[in-house]
């Protein structure tokens, strides 16, 4: 009899993988044994497995394969496959490599290949057909794609609709930062004296000071007396914000001024906003911001009672100059226009077009004209406030918006302590955050378009033009920069989630009370703040927060055990540190000196911007001639050069998710590179000298700068080259994100390649 069992193979494959035992055919798949990271408060609300991230447009040989979850706070892809491509990833602590925090998410675009059929999705709406394709554009710039090609339909159908839905809540008490707040007032173990770790009127700094919030009438004196400013009071009468919900509880006024009339003047002015004070100079002149008066019959008599008031206030009783800035800037329509427009050009468009094309399309988004603009009339109040010695009131219909730009570009032109980290903090708390500026709007958390303006993204635009043009005046880099813009996308700091503190206060209080949370003599919730950096980033990755062509005001020096400060003169400093000296034509430098790049990103200033002097040969002419006669000061008087060779598009900001544009082992960070190990080894040999010269006693003190840079020197005179992870987008990394057809001999990509010559270091190092 034969057997009916089929004959046992003899031949053995060693070409083929060894077949599989019924253990591992029947075994769960590795994948789904992937579990988010969750913060304190979040949840999974819907996942889907088998999910084909998207690496590149031209080929699926890198795309990763996992599974894409939506929680309360964010959209998150887990995957155990490596990031192709990829050899250097800058990660945030809050946020896993590939997530996307929901209030980062601008739109949402389902895809289905087969039906050829698109939809944008919006809340609560329904998806007829099941989609194949994901893509999510990001307010950051960032394109995300996913395939569902081996994903079960109705799965990867309640995914893209949990997104729509989470993404754009309908209430701000459904925004992630209460449910993460409550959950760290109901767990014990994470309480201060009642209140979450974080809280207080000061916020963590990475040097060592604290951040004032200016939630006190403390905060508030100290930068009265900081400052100097005599005839200046604080004022305390919209304590439990009983005269204006849209101003801090203390602010400063003149001391003229009661309290009585300060509460009769306050129902003249739109949203109650009194005339405050931002800085005094120390000649006297002050800098104040205030809204419109509505009524029109006894505008002339209130304002002019304000005038005297400040005029009182002045050591020379000396006149106010009032700046309408209604009149003489763009809107916030206007801005919001050029951004979508500037948006449009470096994430949606191919970059397939002439040289010409693309430079005019860049000068067409009026983005560049805008900072220009803001730069410009800034400069012109430093010429108020410093050389005529008069004082400013800023004035705008409600005095929160284009006053917020102004009155911080004016402070960090003229005072050094804004230009450090701790100093520009308190500059975003003093004139942003307690001023009332509209982040909740602006930002557009809840997705209400026709309130959505990046103003905030236009003062961090215009302070990295001053950044670039003069380096060594500003603690902070430009890393900093783009990371505190990325800062206002996440959903879970108090600082950029509101349109005022009492906003804040209500909406909290609220919460707490449907929570039963007892806030006891708190003011509402207390909510992380965005200065706490150690939330979002490693020790090590906050060094890269530090500019290392910064002069400090004052260097440490040891003499006979003793140590000394060794302050710097204005003869020390190059004047290449400001740029070649430029004639001024109307205030602005002339074009027709600087030739630009032909292929440089750069705008040709426009002549016809609002000139509030018209004079050929006026006073703030011969202000700007002398001061850029001279050589720079960093820690004096800083004017912007804003002719259109100066006026540069932000490229790390704007193109850093782009994987087209980066220059390998090119732009500006192979200088920053270079120059952190060559300020690394001046502080090694520094701290060295210090401990010679002290003894034990004073050997630690070599120890306080320890770190301060990101690169390091391994020894005297590194001869280390580049590293290969270095890129035009450190420390971000575009891969994974959607690109674009490929470039390739376009004349952009020939400037791209140009550049790495002449932005490199590399050629530098290599001649010598």
């Amino acid at each position: 009899m034969f057997s009916l069992k089929p004959p046992r193979p003899t031949f053995r494959s060693y070409l083929l993988p060894p077949p599989q035992t019924d253990d591992k055919i029947n075994s769960e798949p590795k994948i789904k044994k992937l579990e988010p990271v969750l913060l304190p408060g979040e949840i999974v609300v819907n996942e889907v497995n088998f999910v084909r991230k998207c690496i590149a447009t031209d080929t699926s040989q890198y795309d990763l394969w996992g599974k894409l979850i939506c929680s309360n706070f964010k959209i998150s892809f887990i995957t155990e496959d490596p990031m192709p491509l990829q050899k250097f990833h800058y990660r945030n602590l809050l946020l896993g490599e590939h997530d996307v925090p929901l209030t980062c998410i601008e739109q949402i675009v389902t895809l289905n290949d087969h039906k050829r059929k698109q939809k944008v999705l919006g809340p609560n709406q329904k998806l007829k057909f099941n989609p194949t394709e994901l893509i999510i554009y990001c307010k950051d710039f960032r394109i995300v794609r996913f395939r569902f090609d081996e994903s079960g339909p109705e799965s990867a159908k309640k995914v893209c609709l949990a997104i729509a839905h989470y993404s754009q809540p309908t209430d701000l008490q459904l925004l992630f930062a209460f449910e993460y707040v409550g959950k760290k007032y109901h767990n014990s173990a994470n309480k201060i004296n009642g209140a979450p770790t974080g809280g207080g009127s000061t916020a963590g700094g990475d040097s060592g000071q604290k951040t004032p919030l200016f939630e006190t009438y403390s905060d508030w004196d100290r930068e009265v007396k900081r400052t100097g400013a005599s005839g200046w009071r604080v004022c305390s009468i919209n304590e439990g914000y009983m005269i204006s919900t849209c101003l801090p509880e203390y602010f400063v006024v003149p001391s003229s001024l009661a309290d009585q009339d300060l509460k009769i003047f306050s129902h003249s002015f739109v949203g109650r906003r009194m005339p405050v004070w931002c800085w005094s100079h120390s000649n006297g002149s002050a800098l104040m911001r205030m809204a419109l008066v509505k009524d029109v019959l006894q505008q002339r008599k209130i304002e002019q009672r304000i005038c005297n008031a400040v005029t009182k206030s002045h050591p020379q009783r000396s006149d106010v100059h009032k700046s309408d800035l209604d009149k003489t800037l763009p809107n916030i329509q206007e801005i919001q226009a050029a951004f979508v427009k500037l948006k449009q050009l470096c994430v949606n468009e191919p970059f397939e077009e002439t040289e010409e094309k693309w430079l005019s399309s860049l000068e067409g988004t009026r983005w560049l004209e805008y900072v220009r603009a803001f730069l410009k009339h800034s400069a012109e109040l430093v010429y108020v406030l410093e050389s005529k010695r008069v004082s400013v009131i800023l004035q705008e219909e409600e005095g929160r918006d284009l006053s917020c730009i102004v009155a911080s570009l004016v402070q960090v032109m003229l005072d050094p302590h804004f230009r450090t980290i701790t100093g520009f903090q308190s500059l975003i708390q003093k004139e942003w955050v307690m001023a009332g500026y509209q982040f909740l709007d602006r930002c557009n958390h809840l997705k209400r378009s026709e309130k959505e303006s990046p103003l905030f993204l236009l003062l961090l635009d215009a302070t990295w033009q001053l950044l670039q043009q003069y380096p060594a005046a500003f603690e902070f880099s430009e890393t900093y920069l783009a990371v505190l813009g990325d800062s206002t996308r996440i959903s879970l700091f108090g600082t950029f989630l509101f349109n005022s503190p009492h906003q804040r206060v209500k909406q909290s209080t609220e919460f707490a009370i449907s929570k039963n949370i007892q806030l006891g003599d708190e003011k509402g919730l207390r909510f992380p703040s965005v200065w706490d950096w150690s939330l979002q980033f490693t020790a090590k990755d906050r060094t890269l927060f530090h500019n290392p062509l910064y002069v400090g005001k004052s260097t440490p020096c040891v003499q006979n055990g003793s140590v000394k400060s060794f302050k710097r003169t204005k003869k020390t400093y190059s004047s290449t540190l400001r740029g070649m000296p430029a004639s001024l034509e109307n205030g602005v430098t002339r074009d027709q000196e600087f030739l630009p790049r032909r292929s440089s990103l750069v705008l040709r200033g426009k002549l016809d911007a609002p000139q509030q002097v018209s004079s050929p040969d006026s006073g703030v002419e011969r202000y700007c001639r002398e001061w850029f006669s001279k050589p720079a000061d960093p820690h004096g008087v800083l004017l912007p050069h804003v002719s259109g060779t100066h006026i540069k598009l932000w490229k790390l900001c704007y193109f850093r998710w782009v994987p087209e544009a980066q220059i390998n082992r090119g732009g500006f960070i192979t200088a920053f590179h270079r120059l952190s190990l060559l300020a690394d080894e001046v502080d090694v040999l520094s701290r060295t000298l210090r401990q010679h010269r002290a003894g034990p006693l004073q050997a630690c003190y070599g120890d306080l700068d320890q770190g301060r840079l990101y690169f390091q020197a391994r020894g005297p005179r590194d001869p280390s080259g580049t590293p290969d992870f270095l890129s035009s987008s450190f420390p971000f990394s575009p891969v994974g994100n959607l690109c674009r057809r490929s470039i390739l001999g376009t004349p952009l990509s020939k400037f791209l390649s140009g550049a790495k010559i002449w932005l490199s270091t590399e050629t530098l190092a290599n001649e010598d």
